[in-house]
């Protein structure tokens, strides 16, 4: 299936900047295969916030190999036509940065 702008939207509009998503999830919903092998990494949990720690179906876990869906939503914002790193400097956090993403998006 060819990657075009709805399909981006589509991405985006799961994006909440809070979530890791698991490659095999990525190709399922259509990310493009380059993008998933670029921002994969593995993350560990840090403890001394909950916003550090990562969860999986309800469960901590201290590792996870995934892609990130805030930068998904920095990757999805720039082939929309977004002028992220603008963007970036006026976030508070990673779920306010994919809310200004949107919106910037919306007001083309």
């Amino acid at each position: 299936m060819p990657f075009d702008r709805l399909n981006a939207l589509m991405l985006l509009s799961e994006c909440s900047g809070d979530d890791i998503w698991s490659p095999e999830h990525c190709r399922q919903r259509g990310v493009p295969l380059g993008w998933i092998e670029e921002l994969s990494d593995s993350y560990e949990s840090g403890f001394g916030r909950n916003t550090e720690t990562i969860y999986l179906e309800d469960r901590v876990i201290n590792q996870y190999h995934g892609l990130r869906d805030v930068d998904l939503a920095i990757k999805l914002g720039e082939y929309l036509g977004v002028d992220v790193q603008a963007v970036i400097s006026r976030a508070a956090s990673r779920r306010h940065l994919v809310r200004l993403i949107h919106e910037a998006i919306e007001e083309e």
